[in-house]
């Protein structure tokens, strides 16, 4: 279920990469992956094995984070994540993340929101990874296109 849900999500990406430039950011030995998506892409059988509600209208936020182990490899490591969304016309949603994890070792944050046809979101996602004090600030923009 891992490598499904993974090329899903790459997949989604990148029928919009012209809204997405960069997907992660470096914080020392932590990656942080990020992506903002419609549900309606994700499939059928990976929204019920995950308990996400599919629509046009409504998006999905995805967070990973990574941990270099020292031997130029890396490992998910849990985090506490919080997540707010903020529209062009100054609307802020807080977008409760929920963990996921697929039992190979991978460890998603998700949260849902609705979102409008052409809605533009800017997104402040707040990560701390497990035995941090000091969380790392993700900001990232997405565009949502619902017909």
């Amino acid at each position: 279920m891992k490598r499904l849900m993974q090329t899903l999500i790459l997949l989604a990406a990148l029928t919009s990469l012209p809204a997405i430039a960069q997907q992660a950011m470096e914080f020392g030995d932590y990656t942080i992956h990020y992506n903002a998506l419609n549900s309606s892409l994700i499939t059928p059988g990976v929204a019920k094995a995950y308990g996400i509600r599919r629509s046009a209208s409504r998006a999905l936020i995805n967070i990973s984070v990574l941990k270099k182990d020292g031997m130029q490899a890396t490992i998910a490591v849990k985090a506490t994540v919080t997540a707010t969304g903020r529209n062009l016309t100054g609307q802020t949603r807080k977008i409760d993340m929920r963990e996921i994890s697929d039992g190979d070792g991978a460890i998603y944050y998700i949260g849902e929101l609705s979102v409008r046809n052409m809605e533009t979101f800017d997104f402040t996602v707040l990560v701390t990874p497990e035995g941090n004090v000091k969380p790392y600030t993700v900001k990232f923009r997405q565009q949502f296109f619902t017909e």
